[in-house]
């Protein structure tokens, strides 16, 4: 049965709202794309299931995470880094798949950023009460190119800081399809997820997805 990720009737929200200089939120963007993203993603976690990460600290993140593309975010007490290979299973990370692609180039391309070629696609997975601190992305070498954020699932509220972390971050509510853009000016700004409130999705259920792709090398 082919299910309507979307929920929300009559959304009023403005489907384009810019929230710092190079930073965009896209409402609803991914709906073009609902009918290919779902399956895509269910078969990238079988392939790749969802693991709890350790920090460099020793702590264990409240967020499951796995990745796709030619390189994956990984976390030990060695440090953050990319890798293409998947140190559970000690193969390469399933492959982006097209509809990722195209999603992540449109919305770089509604944002002002055209040309992104994504190589790199962190999964995040939030129950209620998980949670990412603010933090910057920094583990990748192309900081000309944006990152782009796609949330599924339960709304969650996205904390968006400056480029100290110090500066007091201001809050969005990202709902089922909605997509987040930064770069340029706004690219190493801190951001984050307050705890996730809990819910029912009626496709995703008790969570949240949140699929963050970004280009790692310097082309």
């Amino acid at each position: 049965m082919a299910a309507d990720l979307f929920e929300s009737i009559g959304d009023a929200r403005p489907p384009r709202e810019t929230i710092a200089d190079g930073a965009v939120l896209l409402r609803g963007f991914v709906r073009p794309f609902e009918a290919e993203l779902i399956p895509a993603l269910r078969a990238i976690v079988k392939q790749a299931p969802f693991r709890h990460l350790i920090t460099p600290g020793g702590h264990r993140m409240s967020v499951a995470m796995t990745n796709c593309g030619s390189v994956g975010w990984v976390s030990d007490p060695s440090g953050y880094r990319y890798d293409p290979i998947d140190p559970d299973t000690g193969l390469n990370w399933p492959v982006m798949p097209e509809v990722l692609r195209r999603l992540a180039a449109a919305a770089a391309d509604e944002a002002g950023f055209t040309g992104f070629t994504p190589e790199a696609c962190l999964i995040n997975r939030y129950v209620p009460g998980a949670k990412l601190s603010l933090h910057q992305d920094k583990d990748e070498l192309d900081y000309g190119a944006p990152i782009v954020s796609i949330s599924l699932g339960l709304p969650a509220t996205f904390l968006f800081g400056g480029l100290k972390r110090s500066d007091t971050p201001r809050r969005y509510r990202l709902e089922h399809g909605d997509v987040a853009v930064w770069g340029g000016p706004s690219r190493l700004f801190y951001h984050g997820v307050a705890p996730l409130a809990d819910g029912e999705h009626g496709v995703l259920g008790r969570q949240r997805i949140n699929l963050t792709l970004d280009r790692k090398s310097v082309v």
